[in-house]
């Protein structure tokens, strides 16, 4: 039990600095924060973007990018944790969808799209603390 804490933390903490790094991949992107506020794309709890209602070539080409270099980042840093990408990419989403902030897209463990209020966002009993 104790083990599988310990790595559900560095799975956490690694994660964390990945998230800290992928936003700037997408923040040179004007589309990508317009279609972030206006709640077109959102967090999904597997780690990466999801469409929120209508998709459109352009969201689809927003989302794509900016998911496959977030899992080409989630292979790396899962290989150098000893954890599976899907593990990883999991523990990714639990951040990205803590660190949404009011008025934002995130997917509740229901697979449901809901928008982010001032309270903490429902999160998959899973995501570490």
């Amino acid at each position: 039990m104790i083990a599988k804490l310990t790595r559900n933390f560095a799975l956490a903490a690694t994660a964390a600095m990945v998230l800290v790094a992928t936003p700037s991949f997408a923040q040179r992107d004007p589309a990508y924060e317009a279609a972030r506020t206006s709640g077109q794309i959102g967090e999904k709890t597997d780690g990466y973007l999801g469409i929120v209602g209508a998709s459109t070539p352009a969201l689809e080409r927003i989302v794509n990018d900016i998911n496959i270099k977030r899992r080409a980042l989630y292979a790396n840093r899962a290989q150098a944790a000893n954890a599976t990408l899907e593990e990883y990419a999991f523990t990714a989403g639990c951040i990205a969808i803590l660190k949404t902030v009011p008025g934002e897209k995130y997917q509740a463990p229901d697979g449901s799209w809901q928008t982010r209020t001032s309270a903490p966002p429902t999160r998959d009993s899973r995501c570490p603390s």
